[in-house]
């Protein structure tokens, strides 16, 4: 369903429209923004301005899931998805609170999309609950973000043709994976710090490394055994000839310590030591996938920093520098 987004007797019907669908969308204090929760169905109409932020919670056969989202701010109805690592929390989007993303693009006609949690997930459709750690549900990360949630949000005039996925680390690599395979969903797809040649030697056994020290999470009941079909359909260097066409932006440093680098301490060594490795392993993964991407003649935007690690502050800065070509390529100036 569509509705204008100009017009005072406009907002006022869906005002109106809003309180008559309470027993389905109920509103939460939120600050100044405002929030809602959506318990059965999709309501006609959300609470904060444009431009404004609303927390959302979205049916899905997954339970109900925390959205984050900032209205454009014209009420246009492209979107930009925003995709979490491999720690995501069940309380918010990294995206939310590690960066200025809503910042940058708070004065812009496009909805950032944030959803909440899916830690180790890859936004995948697994086989089966995790047995390691006792998951009781199985994660259908891929049906919720191409299906169950650009439904919900196109009841809020938020288009589910015109959008853009982008993120970080593990959230990197599944963009290109849903833009890949929903392209009459995705015009644009960004990956910083990607993993996008997982074929390659070791990084099957690393993955499975992280995910266990990311929640205990166990990768067959992700993709499957290694040999399984799984691990090379989402292998952004194995399925890159479905990328023709889209606008891209890949980036990934050197691992080298840059300006935001300030460690103190053992355990602030610690962590850089192992951002540096982290970043490193995804520079190759990132360059393999260039070289591939150059034999197929297929362009993209790449950016390659001389410093920087695998930590927030530089996403963050790669988010900005992605900024135009998103906003060109979405018409959400």
């Amino acid at each position: 369903m569509r509705f204008a987004r100009t017009g005072l007797s406009q907002r006022l019907k869906h005002r109106a429209l809003a309180i008559g669908a309470a027993a389905l969308v109920l509103p939460l204090a939120a600050g100044v923004a405002g929030s809602a929760v959506a318990t059965a169905a999709p309501a006609p109409a959300h609470s904060a301005p444009w431009g404004g932020f609303e927390e959302l919670w979205v049916p899905s056969t997954m339970g109900n899931i925390k959205v984050q989202v900032q209205w454009a701010a014209r009420g246009g109805n492209a979107a930009l998805y925003l995709l979490d690592g491999l720690r995501a929390r069940d309380d918010a989007n990294a995206w939310s609170f590690e960066t200025n993303a809503l910042e940058q693009y708070r004065g812009d006609n496009i909805t950032l999309v944030m959803p909440v949690g899916g830690q180790s997930s890859f936004y995948s459709d697994w086989y089966a609950p995790s047995n390691f750690n006792g998951q009781e549900m199985t994660y259908k990360w891929e049906t919720f973000l191409t299906e169950e949630l650009p439904n919900f949000l196109a009841n809020y005039g938020v288009s589910p043709n015109n959008n853009a996925v982008l993120g970080l680390s593990m959230g990197g690599s599944a963009a290109l994976t849903l833009a890949a395979y929903h392209r009459d969903q995705f015009k644009f797809a960004g990956s910083l710090s990607g993993y996008l040649n997982i074929s390659a030697p070791g990084m099957r056994e690393a993955i499975r490394v992280a995910m266990l020290d990311s929640g205990r999470f166990n990768v067959d009941s992700m993709w499957g055994p290694p040999w399984s079909p799984a691990w090379l359909r989402n292998d952004p260097f194995v399925f890159a000839p479905r990328l023709k066409g889209l606008s891209m932006y890949i980036s990934a440093s050197s691992g080298l310590p840059g300006q935001y680098d300030q460690p103190k301490g053992v355990i602030g060594y610690y962590n850089t030591a192992n951002a540096m490795g982290l970043e490193a392993i995804a520079l190759a993964n990132t360059r393999a996938f260039q070289v591939r991407m150059n034999t197929l003649g297929i362009p993209a935007t790449y950016n390659f920093p001389s410093n920087g690690t695998h930590m927030w502050a530089y996403w963050s800065a790669e988010l900005f520098n992605a900024r135009n070509q998103i906003l060109d390529t979405m018409n959400a100036r």
